[in-house]
């Protein structure tokens, strides 16, 4: 099974010139989702995860998939304003503007290993704030792991500059 292929692309979305790549055709085929969640396992099987951090709102999805198969808890990265406890938050900027995310303050305790998981990569934008939020806490960020790359906006180059070792499953070139 080709996973780019179960990979929709929209073009023009959310603005002209951006090819969204929308991974909703690949979670709705049962054998895909499978098969993507255990690639995205696989590379860091064998090493000790301790919690699972998805980004908002993708990455839920998939991160719950990989706590679930790594038997680890999960902890979510949201957006600004959705989470009811104490919070860390970091600011980012996206390929076509500005967000902030945070997670809850007691969510990683100190020295605890972390995969950070998302459906894309882009410019790393999201990813690095991620990275920062993790670190603030304490977490030592042991992997990334993306169905997408767009390597030409070079955010999995940015996070692996960081320190983190990144696993993809599908590149597609250009925006």
């Amino acid at each position: 099974m080709n996973l780019a292929e179960m990979i929709r692309t929209i073009p023009d979305y959310p603005k002209p010139g951006i090819m969204f790549r929308d991974i909703t055709t690949l979670l709705g085929d049962a054998r895909a989702f499978r098969r993507a969640v255990d690639e995205l396992v696989q590379p860091f099987a064998g090493r000790k995860i301790d919690k699972v951090a998805g980004v908002e709102a993708r990455g839920f999805i998939l991160g719950g998939a990989v706590a679930h198969q790594l038997s680890v808890g999960f902890v979510p990265l949201r957006k600004k304003g959705k989470l009811p406890y104490t919070t860390v938050a970091a600011e980012y900027a996206l390929e076509y503007g500005v967000d902030t995310i945070e997670m809850h303050a007691d969510a990683i305790t100190a020295g605890e290993r972390v995969m950070l998981i998302d459906d894309l990569i882009a410019t790393g934008g999201t990813a690095m704030a991620s990275l920062e939020l993790l670190r603030r806490v304490g977490a030592e960020v042991v992997a990334a792991a993306f169905i997408v790359d767009l390597p030409d906006l070079g955010g999995a180059e940015r996070l692996r500059a960081a320190g983190v070792p990144v696993s993809t499953l599908v590149a597609f070139e250009g925006h």
